[in-house]
């Protein structure tokens, strides 16, 4: 019999690429759920609450397993973490988990980073704050394996490759200079993908972090997703633009971000938040070795990724904005 795993966050963008996966395959059997309209295709599909403990105890009936890749704000991160932690509490069968976390809760770290590192000191509704409050939830819930990728690029990615070609095609993005040398730490996700399957396979517990095996610079990136997008001469940046993009245009970007939300309204300009800012700068690698050993994760190439990216790139942003 296959596998019937349980996918909250179905509707987003790892959701939707892991379902299609597992749908593909011979040994599982998706079952996406969400507050919204059913994803594609003929995958089951449950209307689910993740937060409320009696709706996600509903969802979870019939299934051996359940991946937590929602995301949204800090408050419904940890809502949905203590909902789950909750119903693995009550049942007598455990239900197999795979949570979704993030290099976020490393904070401001610096230098090789593994999984027994501490965690930041982070305020509760920073995202890192909210991912660090999620673990803590399901520290001491049985059979739980926890994912901390790194930025999650590929084809219809909103935020790692969507984002940056449109501020490449607007020459708002290049060459950096030593503010893009920190570590990008990306990580294809089509690699996510097959991290989550191995580890609802294998059985799987604890922490890993995910990223590509010796991870480019951001301003590599930066100049390799341009040339391969045709966005050339690359710009280079100085000191003052940046501050510019960070202290000047950002928050009334962010305003327009967040009122344009709220009114269906595409194609606003993206933020370069001084968040984003310092983490080009950052020095921080994520040592994945456990990935590799436990999970026998084989990552996918930079070249691969971008010419995975770039395909047929018009239709994945169209999805990206569904």
């Amino acid at each position: 019999m296959k596998t019937r795993v349980l996918i909250l966050g179905a509707s987003g963008y790892v959701g939707r690429r892991l379902a299609a996966a597992l749908h593909a395959s011979d040994w599982a059997e998706p079952v996406a759920a969400t507050r919204r309209k059913p994803v594609a295709g003929d995958i089951e599909t449950v209307f689910c609450e993740a937060t409320d403990t009696g709706s996600l105890t509903r969802a979870a009936a019939g299934v051996d397993a359940v991946v937590n890749c929602v995301a949204g704000s800090a408050d419904v991160m940890v809502a949905t973490a203590r909902a789950l932690a909750e119903v693995q509490a009550s049942r007598s069968r455990p239900l197999r988990i795979v949570h979704f976390s993030s290099m976020a809760v490393y904070g401001d770290a610096v230098g090789k980073v593994d999984e027994s590192h501490p965690f930041a000191s982070l305020p509760p509704q920073s995202y890192g704050g909210a991912k660090i409050q999620a673990e803590a939830l399901l520290a001491d819930a049985a059979q739980v394996g926890i994912l901390r990728p790194g930025c999650i690029y590929g084809a219809g990615s909103p935020q790692w490759t969507e984002r940056i070609v449109r501020l490449l095609r607007a020459r708002r993005l290049g060459d950096l200079g030593p503010a893009g040398d920190g570590c990008s730490n990306l990580v294809h996700v089509d690699d996510v993908v097959a991290a989550t399957a191995a580890m609802l396979r294998r059985g799987a517990d604890g922490a890993f972090n995910l990223a590509m095996a010796g991870a480019p610079s951001w301003n590599v990136y930066f100049m390799r997703l341009a040339r391969a997008m045709g966005a050339v001469p690359v710009r280079r940046l100085t000191a003052r633009r940046l501050k510019l993009e960070g202290k000047v245009l950002a928050p009334p970007l962010k305003i327009l971000e967040i009122a344009g939300g709220k009114a269906g309204l595409r194609g606003l300009p993206p933020v370069i938040s001084p968040a984003l800012l310092r983490l080009w700068q950052q020095d921080i690698r994520l040592d994945v070795r456990r990935a590799e050993q436990v999970l026998g994760m084989q990552w996918t190439t930079l070249e691969a990724g971008l010419a995975e990216s770039l395909a047929n790139r018009s239709g994945q942003s169209e999805e990206a904005r569904n």
